[in-house]
């Protein structure tokens, strides 16, 4: 049997290119909303963290009224540049950037809370510079959410379904990731195809989950042993 595997290639392309835009993105609004106060900001948090609990396809509807040919940004792109996003690649793309967003923030906001302050300070009273600070202390501090929060992510845009089929459509070799062509393999009653690209993605998604877990107990295990030889 020959399987297509377009869909695995855009599915990681998909998920790669989600995720760093979701890793940029989140460290950034996670600091600010971690050091900064000002009002609405419970509102703003909320919204950033609706596609958390929404289901995906309203998720996908409110994306598709913003870009599709008659939404806001839809048409904007389409009177002035003469494109579209929607049933593009670049549309499975902001899919997985909106739906995998909240987990990289949620686990950036809870690495930057989780960090003494006392440290930057001590940094700042002997000269560093702020962005000296960020990437000295901060970041390397942050790390381990950081990662955390970066392979949930991309575990999570590489499933996505919801948004994606409302928004790039299912064109096979264009817009079809591994979790469309699971459904519609099944759906023709095509079990052998749909297990096959069921496979390919536990085995991807298994790995860096497999690989996340044996980052973390190998720092616990150094961290551990580096304050006991201090004893």
């Amino acid at each position: 049997m020959t399987i297509d595997w377009h869909p695995v290639y855009l599915s990681l392309k998909v998920a790669v290119i989600a995720l760093g835009f979701v890793l940029a993105f989140g460290v950034v609004i996670a600091l600010l909303m971690t050091r900064r106060q000002f009002p609405g900001k419970v509102v703003v948090e909320a919204l950033i963290t609706m596609p958390l609990v929404l289901p995906p396809v309203v998720t996908g509807f409110l994306l598709l009224l913003l870009i599709g040919k008659h939404g806001p940004i839809g048409s904007f792109l389409t009177s002035y540049f003469d494109t579209q996003i929607i049933f593009t690649p670049a549309a499975a793309v902001l899919a997985a950037v909106i739906i995998a967003f909240p987990l990289m923030y949620q686990s950036a906001k809870a690495a930057f809370q989780s960090i003494d302050t006392n440290l930057e300070d001590a940094a700042r009273t002997l000269g560093s510079s702020e962005i000296r600070v960020f990437f000295t202390i901060t970041i390397p501090l942050a790390l381990p959410g950081l990662i955390a929060g970066s392979v949930l992510s991309f575990a999570r845009a590489l499933g996505e379904f919801g948004a994606t089929i409302m928004i790039a459509g299912n064109i096979p070799g264009k817009t079809q990731t591994i979790p469309l062509a699971i459904y519609f393999a099944a759906e023709a009653n095509d079990l052998s195809t749909a297990g096959i690209y069921v496979t390919i993605i536990s085995i991807i998604t298994f790995a860096a989950i497999l690989w996340l877990n044996t980052w973390i107990k190998s720092k616990t295990i150094h961290r551990n042993g580096n304050g006991g030889s201090r004893c």
